[in-house]
């Protein structure tokens, strides 16, 4: 039997876009293309059926719909025992705190994530400033995870950033989209850089340049990893193996700070069935109790998702090869 997958990385677009309008981060931003393909509920729902996974959660497409949360919100509202939702909304706004407390509670929402809606700007505003602090907090309290999406050209002075706002807030889980390591750049930003004359070179086995970044966070326990297609798109391109990624995060980190989500909605490489069995292989190098923790059970505890017990949850269960 397959591993059980938990996907904590599903876009959804919806296909009525008389509800559900495209919209920018901000007025003087332009308004966004609708892309060319939909990732309903309902089909998700079906994929997810299809390839053993058994929740997902909905992380805000906000360069499709903004901070207009309604879509994901409408849809974990209608399928609350597999799907939860993840909100992006605007760390500058004074009220966004209080808002963000009354969806946790009124609306079931399982995370945070704060992702900066001008990356070509070099600050820190948008997840440090006093007002961003005010959703650490928030999340904190609540007990839901805060995740990050941080650029390749922000990973120097974001990181260690990131270090100290987690010291602070040791018991809340953080959690770094796409790994937040070389090999998480988009094929976009590594264009981007191309163009600009850098030779973009993957740092090679056996610390695949964990030890220039996300290395900072080996004794920061409350510090976890997302691997996403975005860094499989990397790997292969790279000609790197990701089990051997993975067995190295692992043998970095421990086996409780990794876990998977598809970007399904946002990277389109490979279909669904695709970035399963990529993500199965990825495991490959692992116990069968490490690889339960990174495909689903870590994701389950993080943000704090019934499920049924597995192995790896069971007093004094050995890890298998």
């Amino acid at each position: 039997m397959p591993d059980r997958l938990l996907d904590t990385h599903a876009h959804l677009i919806a296909d009525d876009w008389e509800t559900y309008r495209t919209r920018p981060f901000t007025p003087d931003l332009p308004m966004p293309e609708r892309p060319p393909f939909t990732v309903t509920a309902e089909a998700l729902l079906a994929l997810m059926d299809e390839h053993g996974v058994d929740h997902a959660c909905l992380v805000q497409r906000g360069h499709v719909y903004g901070y207009d949360n309604s879509y994901i919100l409408d849809s974990a509202r209608k399928h609350p025992d597999r799907l939860h939702a993840v909100v992006i909304l605007d760390t500058q706004d004074p009220a966004t705190a209080g808002a963000y407390r009354e969806l946790v509670g009124n609306d079931g929402v399982v995370g945070f994530r704060m992702a900066n809606s001008r990356p070509w700007i070099l600050d820190t505003a948008w997840m440090s400033s006093p007002t961003a602090m005010e959703i650490w907090r928030a999340c904190a309290d609540l007990g839901t995870p805060m995740t990050l999406i941080v650029f390749g050209n922000q990973l120097s002075y974001v990181l260690p950033l990131i270090k100290l706002i987690a010291r602070q807030f040791p018991d809340l889980p953080i959690i770094l989209d796409h790994g937040a390591m070389p090999y998480g750049m988009s094929q976009y930003e590594v264009a981007l850089r191309e163009e600009a004359g850098e030779t973009v070179v993957m740092p090679p086995a056996p610390d695949y340049g964990i030890g220039g970044t996300i290395g900072i966070f080996e004794d920061v326990p409350n510090v976890h990893f997302k691997i996403t297609e975005i860094n499989m798109e990397r790997l292969v391109k790279a000609g790197v193996c990701s089990a051997d990624l993975i067995r190295r995060m692992v043998d970095v980190f421990g086996p409780d700070r990794l876990v998977w989500g598809s970007d399904i909605g946002q990277s389109m490489l490979w279909t669904y069935a695709e970035k399963t069995t990529m993500a199965r292989e990825a495991a490959a190098s692992l116990t069968a109790q490490e690889r339960s923790r990174f495909l689903h059970d870590n994701a389950a505890r993080i943000y704090r998702i019934p499920v049924a017990v597995t192995a790896s949850d069971r007093p004094g269960q050995p890890s298998a090869a």
